[in-house]
């Protein structure tokens, strides 16, 4: 949520960034946040005014009536009820305004750094660098299902019944890859300094409009019915929520945070050719980090989080490139991002796998998230990046370390975690 300030005193700047996120289609509504701030404020002042004039008009009641000027004291009294008549009328006024224009400053995206790249959709992201070896193996590479399938470590048919489309049994040891993928990515993050947490997997719905835009919360949030709850689709959710309301003080920043969580997702749309298997599904379990920190330290706290992520996937042997996010393919929240994609032999292509984001302080205006400085008081700036999120991690791990034999090679530092196997043996 942008600042009203911004509204009043340069608001080309946020019609030029609707341009640019081709988002033109909301340019009235600037119009319409513009002219509704100046009614609330005019309605605002005049109720502050009025009781002002109650409270001390009220006083004076008390005085006249020690004095036993009662008539006169009577007359205060109908001046007291003729100003909470219409103090009355202008907060039934007042109120609905403000509501209403809360809503509409929460549907104008955060403005974009100057540096994003200026497109239309996920086809015009830029490539920035390339980790890892990114080529075709010489030995046939089949479907990520099929290698599940082989190792004796999905169970889909079973997942159908039980849950429908969209749910799978991870068995044998494909299933304890996948637990072990998280926790070297837990330990990952903890030796680079963030602090583990479990959060709630459940959060309010104030919660979730603080951390997303409608349209996300809409395509994505299972709500839990009869119940102000919401399932998270990703422990960033609860992890910002959890500093809702709060004033931090500067020395405690920034707070550095990694968390585990199950993620449960509509995923609203068809998506191709990986709708087969656990590309896109709706539960599935990551380890994610956030950083709440001043504003002056979020651009440098970006791009080391988006860096962790390769470096982890490399110690992996998994080939990544990393991709700057354009202007049409922000989320309306973050102000710049980054995607981290793996490589898929079978494919010959990249898949994401990971997504870095800054999202200024968007969040933190709509969750109230304060810092206190020397300086003064300012908005937090909140950061968010996965760690891992398997099991479509899976896919890019399964897929470049399959060997010719139908084995798959268990990476060095994954070892420690699979009773210090060295493959999973085909079945």
């Amino acid at each position: 949520m942008l600042d009203i300030r911004l509204f009043r005193e340069n608001p080309e700047v946020i019609r030029e960034n609707l341009k640019k996120k081709f988002q033109e289609h909301k340019l009235e509504t600037v119009d319409q946040i513009i002219d509704l701030d100046v009614q609330y404020r005019k309605l605002k002042t005049e109720a502050d005014s009025l009781r002002g004039l109650r409270n001390s008009k009220s006083k004076e009641i008390g005085k006249l009536m020690g004095q036993k000027k009662f008539d006169e004291a009577e007359q205060v009294k109908k001046e007291v009820q003729e100003y909470a008549t219409k103090l009355q009328e202008l907060e039934e006024q007042e109120g609905p305004t403000e509501l209403k224009l809360r809503e509409l400053l929460m549907t104008i995206p955060n403005i974009i750094d100057p540096s994003v790249p200026i497109g239309r959709d996920d086809s015009e992201n830029v490539e920035l660098y390339r980790v890892g070896k990114s080529e075709k193996k010489d030995h046939e590479v089949s479907h990520h299902v099929d290698i599940m399938e082989s190792l004796d470590g999905i169970d889909l048919e079973s997942a159908r019944k039980t849950s429908g489309a969209g749910f799978y049994y991870l068995t044998g040891d494909v299933a304890r890859l996948h637990s072990a993928v998280l926790a070297y990515a837990r330990d990952f993050m903890i030796d680079k300094g963030f602090t583990y947490v479990i959060p709630p997997f459940m959060i309010r719905g104030n919660v979730v409009e603080g951390v997303m835009s409608f349209e996300e919360m809409e395509s994505m949030m299972y709500k839990i019915e009869g119940e102000d709850l919401y399932l998270i689709g990703t422990s960033e959710h609860s992890m910002i929520g959890k500093f809702i309301d709060t004033i931090l003080d500067y020395e405690t920043l920034p707070q550095k945070l990694t968390s585990y969580s199950p993620c449960f997702r509509k995923e609203v749309g068809a998506h191709g050719i990986e709708e087969r298997g656990v590309y896109r599904i709706h539960q599935f379990e990551k380890q994610e980090m956030i950083v709440v920190c001043h504003p002056d330290e979020s651009a440098e706290w970006f791009e080391k989080m988006y860096k962790y992520s390769v470096e982890l996937f490399e110690s992996l042997d998994i080939p990544v490139r990393v991709l700057e996010c354009c202007s049409g393919d922000l989320a309306d929240l973050k102000s710049k991002s980054v995607d981290v994609e793996a490589y898929s032999p079978r494919q010959d292509k990249f898949f994401e796998v990971c997504s870095a984001s800054n999202l200024t302080d968007a969040q933190a205006r709509r969750l109230q998230i304060r810092i206190d400085t020397p300086e003064g008081r300012v908005f937090a700036h909140t950061l968010n990046n996965t760690v891992v999120a398997p099991p479509r991690m899976l896919i890019a791990y399964l897929e470049n370390n399959l060997q010719a034999d139908g084995n798959v090679k268990i990476a060095d530092v994954l070892q420690p975690y699979m009773g210090f196997k060295k493959v999973i043996k085909k079945v």
